[in-house]
């Protein structure tokens, strides 16, 4: 009965001196609901549409015109400027008005009225990835519209019927259905897992803060229920900013969402308690306030990279494919994508949960052990005065 009302005690005194402390209030509330709003801005447009380009038309045919309608009436291009001179053209895109440029070669009607090959020559300015793609996809499709089209009325002309025609144009379809990112934008990509190491990096770094707090007062030591009680309020914490992610950003954000809810929110029990153990571990070893905050800050590139949805696991040296299970979002981010987005159920990502939860139990023993309070006869403080 004392031990319950012992980490009872120190739930609720953690909560209140977490609300009293500015720095590791921002950090662990404010920081994620934040970041919930900044982070997702720029990915808002989710599909990029409507890129600046250029046609060079050295044929000046009805094709050629055609084509410039075509690429104008595509959502991925926006037809800037129509030239005669591929210089001009050129300039323009090292200029950034335009982000590349189709040429069309003169007596290109007439190569494919005699059908002989006719190519149409795509250049675009590759330093932009997202732009380089929706260029090409954009002309591809074009040019592949306009090449069906005039292979169908040759059909037409040579006796067949139009459905005839079109079927013997097409007779394999392809039918591209993104199962879990319906809109295939990159926000609905990137933002669910990175989600995770935002959860991770904030909560990771208030704790720690916290932690370091204690430890320059002289208050780091405490009985294993007290422990308890400050682990299952940082996770109380954590399981707040996780909620906010799962059930109002990712519906606010319109990012696939809901797969499956009460694993999410199992996922939420297992890595909130994972990251307040590692917080309190790295504040209690640091034993300094604001260095907790200057050794965690640069690690969530490195980390992102690390945790598999961003970089092929593969491609990782061994011993970066072993070590990257140190951290929590590693498992967090795996079991989230599949639990959250698609729907798997708990027994899919039971690997990833024991982990974490492994994870939690063994860094909240090493933690109460390490802080115990001393014997009598030792010496009194927490571990600065060693």
């Amino acid at each position: 009965m004392m031990a319950a009302r012992g980490w009872a005690a120190a739930w609720r005194d953690t909560l209140a001196e977490l609300l009293r402390d500015k720095g590791a209030l921002l950090l662990i509330v404010l920081a994620p609901v934040f970041y919930g709003f900044f982070y997702p801005w720029p990915y808002a447009t989710e599909v990029l549409q409507r890129v600046p380009v250029a046609i060079v038309d050295l044929d000046h045919s009805s094709l050629s015109r055609q084509i410039v309608r075509y690429a104008d009436a595509s959502p991925d291009l926006r037809v800037a400027m129509v030239t005669g001179d591929e210089e001009t053209a050129r300039q323009a895109m090292w200029r950034g008005e335009i982000e590349g440029y189709a040429l069309l070669t003169r007596d290109l009607r007439r190569n494919v009225l005699r059908g002989r090959p006719a190519p149409v020559v795509v250049s675009t300015n590759g330093s932009y990835a997202l732009y380089n793609k929706a260029v090409m996809t954009g002309f591809t499709a074009v040019v592949g519209t306009v090449s069906a089209g005039i292979e169908i009325a040759q059909r037409t002309a040579r006796g067949q019927g139009r459905t005839q025609a079109m079927a013997g144009r097409s007779p394999v379809g392809v039918g591209a259905v993104a199962l879990y990112n319906p809109t295939g934008g990159y926000g609905s990509y990137v933002v669910p897992a990175v989600a995770l190491i935002i959860m991770q990096q904030t909560l990771l770094m208030g704790v720690a803060m916290l932690a370091g707090t204690w430890a320059e007062a002289g208050r780091l030591r405490a009985s294993v229920s007290v422990w308890l009680g400050r682990v299952l309020a940082f996770s109380t914490a954590g399981l707040f900013a996780g909620l906010i992610y799962f059930g109002w950003i990712f519906w606010l954000q319109d990012y696939p969402r809901g797969g499956n809810p009460l694993g999410a929110l199992v996922l939420l029990l297992c890595y909130a308690p994972a990251i307040s153990v590692a917080g309190a571990l790295l504040g209690a070893w640091l034993k300094d306030r604001e260095q907790a905050l200057q050794a965690w800050l640069f690690t969530s590139l490195p980390i992102a990279f690390l945790s598999g949805f961003a970089w092929p696991v593969e491609s990782l040296p061994p011993v970066l494919q072993a070590a990257r299970w140190i951290f929590p979002s590693t498992a967090g981010i795996d079991a989230s994508l599949r639990l959250n987005q698609m729907g798997a159920p708990l027994a899919d990502v039971a690997g990833a949960l024991s982990w974490l939860a492994a994870w939690a139990l063994a860094g909240f023993a090493a933690l109460a052990w390490w802080m115990r309070p001393r014997e009598p006869g030792t010496l009194r403080g927490d571990v600065r005065s060693a």
